[in-house]
């Protein structure tokens, strides 16, 4: 809350504040400290405040812009008024999460709120642009309205994680967000949930030990995800009046996920509770299994249910979803002709009008949470609008994850998935689509790790699908490129690195002497590419250098990606060095974690971070407590 009155006291003040609406206490935070701020009023009246370390209020200016903008854009959506007189954002030197959303005084780490324009990443300004929209819809969503007990912490988590992209499209168009919403969101959510020891999305919590437990991917993304697909089934316009009649008849209280289903179902008159439930109340998520048959000009589909695993059949598995299921046709691919709910473990669907050979796409725009397994008919009738960009690039995306999520599952063979990426390598020219394929070239390139025969041949293969796009796309950004054309720039060298492509490794390396001794200073969109490059084969003599440019930066996000790129050094004794160097006094404690964490990415490191964790695990706890799960730690990074 503002202060009320100030007075001095000889050497000391006294600051009284005003009082809280009723608020959780989890919600309260005091903030004591030196610090630099930047403000500005919303259009209808809230001051908002960043605040920043002393000199770097500069920094502040892009987080206070988005804020300014999103408050009065959640007002408007929700129809329900901010009811804090001011909103501070302040960013916390060493902060163990990445932002907390407590309600009048957010705090974040430097590297979630902070931009230096000249050494700030595009996507790392994006992700404060999100980091910023979610922890301010909280204000309503949580703090407003707050979940009755921890099992309904996805009620805040996963509805923030949908809303920041819906405020961060009305506000940056050209981010693309809803299209990257199904790599960060969607793609994440189904990765845990295939695992057979997931956890539902609403998990009864006994003891405060356990709540750390369920701050995870399935209840900010999958949860993120279902919203999602229930905000396409009722519409935007029930979906808001439901938003609005949930938050005035919970305000100042405690809700449960029961409470929003009702307002949603009340406002759609769809039957809400029935089919969501089913997602919320089980883990997992089923596979849509779907065959065609021409007759005529008719086209019969028989599509089926079953439970998904990464790693196993679940034929025993009874499980059973409502699935919200829609479909296009070559007829009008950007638009949905068929919408039914699939309840049972068959159905059949006719589709008329269709010619033999026209394609059929299950959930077009990817807003199902569930994979489909086409049979190998269909998938080929979809090629052709592949190559062609017929297909949205949310629809080229949904079917490569589903391919190769079908080929590391043993439902499809392997060549199927690499066929297919060798095909979009000729045409494709999206961000969101290439991002996914590099994460599973990634994948590909880690498991090979334990297949030499097939690691050099697998390399090879990934430098032939990443050549095309490298060559058009060059090292250096052109004028008024597109913002996703920046960030894949990055991501295709980043990629080019790690499949050990040796033209490119030699370029990072000429750019980084040029970086270092001051000739041509490398964009910041670059420097993790070219960093990490330069650390793969580094000497003691480069690792040192690495070392004094962290210890010299003064911006937190230079730091964190020196860190990372020390992750994939293969020297034995510099990633011993490096786990050393983490647990200095050089590195904040909120970095330790991290930098460990980065080294157990390589097949070198898994082992030496593993030996450190173990033999001085009581020291890491008297340090740091919970000790946070590493590979958390990586999503949370990514």
């Amino acid at each position: 809350m503002p202060v009320a009155s100030e007075e001095v006291r000889g050497d000391e003040r006294l600051l009284k504040f005003e009082r809280t609406p009723v608020m959780s206490t989890y919600l309260v935070a005091v903030v004591v400290g030196e610090f630099d701020f930047v403000e500005d009023t919303t259009r209808d009246g809230v001051k908002v405040r960043v605040y920043t370390p002393v000199g770097k209020k500069e920094q502040g200016k892009f987080a206070l812009q988005v804020a300014t903008e999103v408050m009065p854009y959640y007002t408007d959506y929700f129809e329900v008024k901010y009811p804090l007189p001011k909103i501070d954002l302040i960013a916390i030197a060493d902060f163990a999460a990445g932002a907390m959303e407590n309600w009048g005084l957010v705090t974040y780490r430097e590297l979630c709120l902070l931009v230096d324009p000249d050494n700030t990443t595009t996507d790392r300004k994006q992700k404060i642009a999100l980091t910023v929209g979610h922890e301010l819809a909280h204000q309503w969503f949580g703090n407003l309205v707050t979940m009755e007990w921890w099992t309904h912490l996805w009620l805040n988590e996963g509805y923030a994680t949908f809303v920041e992209s819906m405020c961060v499209n009305h506000m940056f168009p050209e981010y693309d967000i809803w299209t990257q919403f199904v790599t960060k969101s969607v793609v994440v959510g189904l990765q845990d949930d295939a695992l057979k020891n997931s956890h539902a999305i609403e998990v009864p919590i006994c003891h405060p030990s356990e709540i750390d437990e369920i701050f995870d991917e399935i209840s900010y993304n999958k949860g993120a995800s279902i919203i999602r697909m229930l905000h396409k089934f009722i519409g935007d316009e029930d979906f808001r009046k439901g938003m609005k009649l949930y938050l005035t008849k919970h305000e100042y209280a405690n809700a449960e996920t029961e409470d929003l289903w009702a307002a949603l179902q009340h406002s759609s008159e769809k039957p809400v509770k029935e089919v969501m439930s089913t997602w919320t109340n089980k883990m997992g998520f089923p596979v849509i299994t779907v065959s065609s048959k021409q007759i005529g000009n008719s086209r019969e589909l028989t599509l089926s249910q079953k439970r998904f695993c990464a790693s196993a059949d679940m034929k025993d598995d009874p499980s059973m979803w409502m699935v919200p299921i829609s479909l296009s046709t070559s007829a009008d691919p950007t638009k949905a002709s068929h919408n039914f709910v699939l309840s049972d473990p068959t159905q059949i669907v006719t589709i008329d009008n269709i010619n033999d050979g026209d394609f059929v796409k299950v959930n077009p725009g990817t807003f199902g949470f569930y994979r489909t397994c086409y049979s190998i008919e269909m998938l080929d009738q979809l090629v052709p609008a592949i190559t062609s960009k017929q297909l949205p690039p949310l629809d080229r995306l949904g079917i490569l994850d589903d391919v190769f999520s079908m080929v590391q599952a043993g439902h499809m063979a392997p060549t199927e998935g690499l066929k297919l990426m060798s095909t979009y390598s000729e045409c494709e020219d999206d961000y969101t689509v290439w991002k996914n394929m590099c994460s599973w070239i990634t994948k590909l390139n880690s498991l090979f790790n334990y297949a030499d025969e097939c690691k050099k041949p697998f390399l090879a293969y990934a430098r032939s699908v990443l050549r095309k796009i490298s060559e058009k796309l060059g090292w250096d950004a052109i004028e008024k490129e597109s913002h996703t054309d920046t960030l894949l720039r990055a991501r295709i060298i980043e990629s080019l690195v790690e499949c050990e492509d040796e033209k490119t490794i030699k370029e990072a390396k000429t750019r980084y002497e040029a970086h270092r001794n001051g000739t041509k200073i490398l964009p910041a969109d670059l420097r993790l590419p070219v960093y990490r490059a330069v650390l793969t084969d580094a000497d003691a003599s480069i690792f040192q250098e690495m070392v004094e440019m962290y210890r010299s930066a003064d911006l937190h996000e230079e730091q964190h990606r020196i860190s990372f790129a020390m992750g994939y050094m293969k020297d034995p004794e510099l990633l011993q060095k490096a786990i050393d160097f983490a647990m200095s006094d050089d590195v904040r404690k909120q970095d330790t974690v991290y930098v460990i964490s980065f080294i157990a990415f390589s097949l070198e490191g898994i082992n030496l971070a593993w030996a450190h964790l173990t033999k001085h695990w009581q020291t890491c706890l008297d340090k740091f407590g919970v000790m946070p799960c590493l590979r958390c730690i990586y999503l949370d990074y990514n």
